[in-house]
């Protein structure tokens, strides 16, 4: 008999958090291969676009996922990590995974790596992002779809979803991130990224540094591959290029209240728990980056509710990808790129929660890394300029925090230090010693609940404090899972 979903996802954990203490031996594409072998070769069974890079390749994919899907495409989307459940990875035509059908995947999954264990054709048991990958595409196979958008975990070369023979490859902007993993500078980390161009395939990418660019121009030389430039889809982003982020006012109608309910059921909230959906028919607003492009011979009106300045590159990456797609034979045109664009959902990338009643505003953004927290602090400098701003903050030991604080610290009237429920967490007192060189009052909180118990007491002295919950995609995820916010943040 099948586990049920809860012990499908003991089990998964039981496994180890990704990235803690991952043994060197997990890198290694040939145990991955072995286990899809097994299952009757998934990865093969549905034609898939793979994206690798440091930041924006989850903004990137979910974009493009969200366009193909408004060509009429039945459309995969795999990503990670989750911010608070983990069907949240596994997505066909924006609906997660659910329940029955993950355990289900997961047991089939399971089954087959012992077997091959015990066979000795695996000499151990499939880490959590190979069985996860390997669920994920199982997933898919049997789901009749017309494509999957597949966003690599880490790395690329030897990422387990580098498996697939994609119709597409796309690099987004590349830095320094998981360099006990990939390599000391931005060219050995860029080699590694460069693993997913295929000899004779398609990559879609942009100029970005030195270094990166010299990298990824060789292995495209190398694989006799195509490069295909994004640079026309993104608007100047010039000093005196105008602002593409305004507020615009959304319509209230009980249907979007009762696909809300639906979104924070998906999302795991519970009765009791602090909500920010709106219980009165009124506009709402919201925060969208909108500028005019033309795209396959039309002139088209982007309107992304992903801002900031680095999500103009991510927008444009994913534009560039799907008029490759469509030169391909699929069905994607400037109509299908507009509406896609307007629809995308990707919650925890500067998403924006309006003030409602007596809770304060608050912005979610997974900036993990130091160039992460440089497009945080764009986007908060260019949106938020006059707002009193309290973070709550909290990172992973192994990145890049003292850098992180001092970019993003400067702008805070008040910093709340804390940690997610992850064994990677720095603590609250290893931030603030991170930050020891900054003049800023920060205050250390145990978990993320208390950091924003405390947060609203600070916001609440002034309302025009708004919180800021930023430094880990787990402190966004249990941030949300808190205040019950749902998927589209509304």
């Amino acid at each position: 008999m099948p586990a049920s979903y809860e012990t499908a996802v003991a089990r998964m954990y039981a496994l180890g958090h990704e990235l803690a203490d991952l043994a060197s031996h997990k890198f290694d594409l040939e145990h991955m291969r072995v286990l899809l072998r097994a299952l009757d070769h998934p990865e093969r069974r549905f034609p898939s676009v793979l994206i690798a890079g440091t930041n924006g390749k989850g903004s990137t994919a979910a974009t493009l996922a969200s366009i193909l899907q408004a060509a009429g495409l039945r459309t995969g989307l795999y990503t990670s990590p989750h911010l608070v459940r983990i069907n949240e990875r596994t997505v066909i035509n924006g609906e997660v995974i659910d329940d029955e059908k993950f355990a289900l995947v997961h047991d089939m999954v399971e089954r087959t790596a012992e077997r091959l264990i015990e066979d000795g054709e695996l000499p151990w048991h499939p880490s959590f992002f190979e069985m996860l990958t390997a669920m994920s595409f199982e997933h898919f196979a049997t789901s009749k779809l017309d494509i999957a958008v597949l966003e690599v975990g880490m790395g690329g070369r030897l990422d387990a979803t580098n498996v697939v023979g994609p119709r597409v490859s796309v690099i987004t902007d590349i830095s320094l991130d998981h360099e006990k993993f990939l390599g000391n500078t931005v060219a050995e980390i860029a080699r590694e990224k460069a693993g997913i161009i295929r000899p004779g395939g398609v990559v879609v990418t942009l100029p970005q540094s030195p270094a990166a660019n010299d990298v990824i121009g060789n292995a495209i030389l190398d694989q006799n591959a195509t490069a295909v430039s994004a640079v026309a889809y993104v608007p100047p982003v010039r000093p005196a290029s105008p602002q593409y982020f305004e507020f615009i006012t959304e319509e209230f109608t009980a249907a979007n209240s009762a696909a809300e309910r639906r979104q924070s059921a998906a999302q795991g909230a519970s009765p009791g728990k602090e909500t920010h959906s709106r219980s009165a028919p009124e506009g709402r607003k919201r925060l969208v980056s909108r500028y005019p492009l033309e795209v396959m011979g039309k002139a088209i009106l982007v309107e992304t509710p992903l801002v900031g300045r680095h999500q103009l590159r991510n927008v444009a990456l994913a534009i560039a990808a799907a008029e490759e797609l469509s030169k391909q034979g699929f069905p994607v045109t400037a109509e299908s790129i507009e509406q896609g664009i307007r629809h995308t959902c990707w919650p925890g990338r500067f998403q924006v929660v309006p003030a409602h009643d007596s809770t304060p505003e608050y912005i979610l953004d997974v900036a993990h890394n130091p160039a992460g927290a440089w497009a945080l602090r764009s986007t908060l400098s260019a949106c938020y300029e006059d707002r009193r701003l309290i973070f709550v903050f909290g990172a992973m030991r192994d990145k890049a925090i003292a850098e992180m604080c001092e970019i993003l610290f400067p702008l805070a009237e008040c910093v709340i230090a804390t940690q997610a429920d992850n064994p990677r967490s720095a603590t609250p007192q290893e931030i603030r010693d991170a930050a020891s060189r900054m003049q800023i009052e920060i205050e250390l909180s145990t978990d993320v609940p208390s950091a924003l118990t405390r947060a609203r007491e600070i916001a609440s002295e002034n309302r025009d404090g708004i919180i800021v919950i930023t430094g880990s995609i787990y402190v966004v995820g249990e941030a949300m899972r808190t205040l019950g916010v749902s998927a589209d943040g509304r």
